[in-house]
């Protein structure tokens, strides 16, 4: 990792010049907020210098440009919800805050799109449009707490995948401040374009490495009148898993289809006080909402979705109230239930092989001396991991985690997968990154970066090893 010069006294008061000096924080006090995000292990905090809370464009371009003349890095924090150490500052510097760009600017219901800035929270964002009788499909788990930008910039996937697609089928267009501290605007209103490289592509998923995200304009659908949610309880994970081609198949159109390992099932439930609920015991949980804008088309496709279940061997097919879908939101904070130290992690697949990655992977853990927990949205190929750690010494932890996830990844890649399927990789799986990338993608990464960001001052320390 290249060398950086530390914050100075100069180089702060330069800083409060631009956004006024109660906006800038240099107090260790304070500074201790965000050493990490949602990362656990102390071993992997890394405590910045500074802190500064930018109000607009203009003044994050005053900081970029500041911070590319005195060589400081920059971690761009805005939620901090990230589970691959993406908003950790790895490389010391300042990081740049996100709240205070949280205005709707915009909804336009005739073209049906929304502009907001970057600091919005997500649950807001979708609220606004629900009020207006639109939908903003983005759907991630972390939606009471997340900002738009760090889903725009990891690329969120969610609930709603399955049908709608993630964080990047959402978005029109982009107000982007480059590392070097240029304000750019990329994409259009537009159904279709094909005039240059789609930009707005490019920066969403690079994890704050490419520019600063400002501003954005999403698309909205209209909300759907119609929806069901069903519970299916399976006593084993094979017949749940194999079900979904069955659905695909049948022409329904599901907007999600989640899936919850026993564990998970009896952890979300003590987690969140709940009694008596179906399958508690052994079974494991296939969640499926589906949402149309005709009433006789929902009830044909709830008869033929419990049909499905039936037939491919659930026990019992139930109506999914809130205290399933809290259940399934809840999955990442129940663990701390049963154990303080786990790790989390997540790997995408070609949607046919979901099946078959979840029950090599259960396979494979076995064969290690800790818990494995799988949730997933398997209707469009991402699942998650948890492990954790039980009663071991840390050498033996961090050697199981490591020969776990070398299988696991190379297992992933050998049926067409990825590291990430919505997470990102971060400072978390930089090594992994490096290992299984192919030599010609990465080169492409490194190019693009070193183009963009010559100092490598925007989130040094992430998704690659950009200067070696």
């Amino acid at each position: 990792m290249q060398t950086y010069s530390p914050v100075t006294a100069e180089f702060i008061e330069e800083l409060k010049q631009i956004t006024g000096p109660s906006y800038v924080k240099t107090d260790a006090d304070l500074l201790i907020a965000y050493q990490t995000d949602y990362e656990s292990d102390p071993k992997l905090f890394h405590m910045p210098e500074a802190a500064v809370a930018p109000a607009s464009a203009e003044e994050i371009s005053q900081i970029l440009k500041l911070a590319n003349r005195y060589k400081v890095p920059v971690t761009v924090r805005s939620g901090g919800t990230s589970l691959a150490d993406g908003a950790i500052p790895v490389c010391g510097g300042l990081v740049l805050l996100m709240e205070r760009l949280n205005k709707i600017l915009e909804l336009n219901e005739e073209g049906m799109y929304m502009t907001v800035e970057a600091g919005v929270r997500t649950i807001d964002l979708q609220n606004r449009a629900k009020s207006a009788g639109f939908l903003y499909a983005g759907d991630p788990s972390s939606s009471e707490s997340s900002l738009i930008g760090g889903n725009l910039a990891t690329n969120a996937g969610g609930l709603k995948a399955v049908r709608y697609g993630v964080t990047r089928h959402q978005v029109y267009a982009l107000e982007v401040v480059t590392p070097t501290g240029e304000i750019v605007e990329v994409g259009g209103i537009l159904k279709k374009c094909s005039t240059g490289y789609c930009l707005e592509q490019l920066i969403i998923g690079s994890e704050g490495t490419l520019g600063v995200i400002t501003k954005v304009t999403v698309k909205l659908t209209p909300l759907p009148p119609y929806r069901f949610d069903v519970l299916a309880v399976y006593d084993s994970p094979t017949p749940a898993l194999h079900m979904v081609p069955q659905l695909i198949k049948a022409g329904i159109e599901p907007t999600s289809i989640e899936y919850m390992d026993n564990s998970y099932v009896r952890g979300c439930a003590d987690y969140c006080g709940y009694e008596n609920m179906p399958g508690y015991e052994k079974g494991v949980y296939v969640i499926i909402t589906v949402e149309t804008y005709d009433a006789d088309d929902a009830d044909k496709k709830m008869e033929q979705v419990a049909d499905i279940c039936e037939q491919s061997g659930a026990v019992d097919v139930l109506e999914a109230d809130d205290r399933i879908w809290n259940m399934r939101r809840n999955c990442q904070t129940s663990v701390e239930l049963i154990s303080k130290v786990f790790l989390t992690d997540d790997v995408v697949v070609p949607v046919h092989r979901i099946a078959d990655t979840i029950e090599k992977i259960m396979d494979i853990g076995n064969a290690y001396p800790f818990e494995v927990k799988i949730n997933a949205h398997i209707g469009d190929g991402n699942l998650h991991i948890v492990l954790c750690k039980t009663d071991m010494s840390d050498e033996v932890w961090e050697k199981s985690v490591e020969a776990f996830h070398n299988e696991v990844y190379a297992y992933a890649y050998s049926v067409g997968g990825r590291l990430a399927g919505e997470h990102g990789i971060g400072a978390k799986k930089l090594r992994y990154m490096e290992k299984f990338t192919p030599e010609g993608e990465k080169h492409l990464m490194r190019t693009i970066k070193n183009a963009l960001d010559p100092n490598n001052i925007l989130n040094p320390g992430k998704i690659l090893n950009f200067h070696e």
